[in-house]
């Protein structure tokens, strides 16, 4: 037998001993518009799976759980035309995502498909979608601060590196407009912006205001609007997130600004309350109570020789109520601060609209010297002392002489206005705020 026979005897015999492809399978038994149940075959919970259409057109769908051995999937397309009996296959994994550096300069989607017109971005690495596990001891400390280009933030509510911030607000106060200051202007190495349930309209607006010539090659933003399904929106946070962490391993820099952080637990919600979930507070079930910490501790410092994750996440609140809602109870318990929008700040027609006495920095201390903590609390607390009589002045039940903080408040007053009020396309630099501040209060 010639070299080329046995050659082709032996290839032939290896693919005869290689055992069928398999490919497993279901049929759905009931759709109640959301959730499919399918016949049950082994999946992981988070597995992408496809349902196929009567023109056999696949729809992506997740794996949620099982129930009475069989299987539950959240589809991504809530439109889809799901008919009983109809076949469900195993589509990925899911559970790992491409990152790399050509997400800098793009917009992509919870899936990680392009949404700025580009083709998709050529990405070498992979990373678990809810990350890695960080043993908290190797973290290192938090110790430098992070110019955020806001004046108000960078002197009176400084952010460290690696700190986890939440800006609560209620609608119309400022807000994107606040991020979209700090996304342009922040010294980060990497910025990764998680628009997540967001309108169309300001998802559209946001881009264009951040996506600037100076900032667009450090900037990638995952957008997943309203309309989107709710594990959609759930995924997206979670690829936001992996992002930034795959960078921070890179030894970067990374501001990873989430928009908004409600917005996911009102997707988690949607899914826990689907799942059969008993509501508890407010209507949440215990699952977003989890949700919330799980997916704030994966930012922070990291590791000897890697960056850090500085976060920041809005958080609504419903009716301007800052102090009862159980998602802003939750993530301010976590978080290393929060910086709190007042509409009577907008109604004064200062912006940005952050209320100073309400707000806090809890690493503030530890990031800059004793002389800038000093005039920050002075700061504060003049305002604080004005505000406390500003009504009684405006009757004027006040003379001048009987509180002499007072007096200085109200002399100051123009100048403190002056001072936390910025226009959105003027940056204001750390040390610049640092050194008015001082010179401002005297000290």
């Amino acid at each position: 037998m010639s070299g080329a026979a046995l050659a082709a005897l032996t290839t032939r015999i290896g693919q005869m001993a290689a055992p069928p492809a398999v490919t497993v399978s279901g049929r759905v038994t009931r759709f109640d518009g959301q959730v499919i149940e399918c016949d049950g075959f082994p999946v992981s919970v988070g597995s992408i799976c496809h349902v196929h259409l009567p023109d056999d057109t696949p729809v992506e769908a997740e794996v949620i759980g099982f129930r009475d051995g069989r299987n539950l999937a959240f589809l991504y397309d809530q439109n889809a035309e799901i008919e009983v009996g109809a076949l469900v296959t195993i589509a990925q994994g899911g559970r790992e995502i491409a990152v790399g550096d050509g997400l800098l300069g793009r917009v992509i989607d919870a899936q990680g498909a392009p949404l700025d017109g580009r083709p998709a971005p050529v990405l070498d690495h992979r990373w678990p979608l809810h990350g890695k596990t960080v043993n908290p001891l190797t973290r290192r400390a938090i110790s430098q601060p992070l110019d955020v280009g806001v004046r108000a933030v960078n002197a009176l509510l400084t952010i460290g590196r690696g700190q986890r911030v939440g800006i609560v607000a209620g609608s119309g106060v400022g807000k994107s407009v606040l991020l979209s200051m700090m996304t342009r202007f922040s010294e980060a190495d990497v910025i990764v912006v998680g628009l997540i349930g967001e309108r169309g309209r300001e998802v559209g607006a946001f881009v264009e205001q951040s996506m600037t010539l100076e900032a667009r090659n450090k900037i990638c933003v995952v957008a997943v609007p309203a309309d989107r399904s709710a594990l959609l929106r759930i995924r997206g946070a979670n690829r936001a997130t992996a992002i930034a962490e795959y960078f921070r391993a890179q030894g970067k820099d990374v501001l990873l600004i989430m928009d908004s952080l409600t917005r996911v637990a009102h997707a988690k919600r949607e899914v826990g309350l689907a799942l059969g979930e008993q509501p508890t507070a407010k209507g949440y079930p215990p699952s977003v109570v989890s949700l919330i910490p799980n997916l704030i501790e994966r930012s922070g410092t990291g590791a000897e020789g890697e960056g850090a994750i500085t976060s920041i996440y809005t958080v609504l609140a419903d009716g301007d109520d800052t102090t009862n809602d159980p998602v802003v109870d939750t993530a301010r318990a976590i978080l290393d601060g929060h910086i709190v929008l007042s509409r009577k700040q907008t109604q004064m027609g200062i912006y940005p609209a952050i209320d100073l006495t309400a707000s806090v920095s809890r690493v503030m201390n530890e990031v800059v010297p004793d002389r800038h903590q000093k005039a920050a609390v002075k700061f504060k607390r003049l305002i604080s002392v004005y505000m406390e009589n500003r009504d009684l002045m405006l009757m004027g039940g006040y003379a001048a002489g009987q509180d002499p903080e007072l007096d200085l408040a109200i002399a100051l007053w123009p100048k403190i206005t002056a001072y936390v009020a910025q226009a959105a396309h003027e940056p204001a630099y750390f040390n610049d705020s640092q050194a008015d501040l001082i010179s401002l209060m005297g000290d």
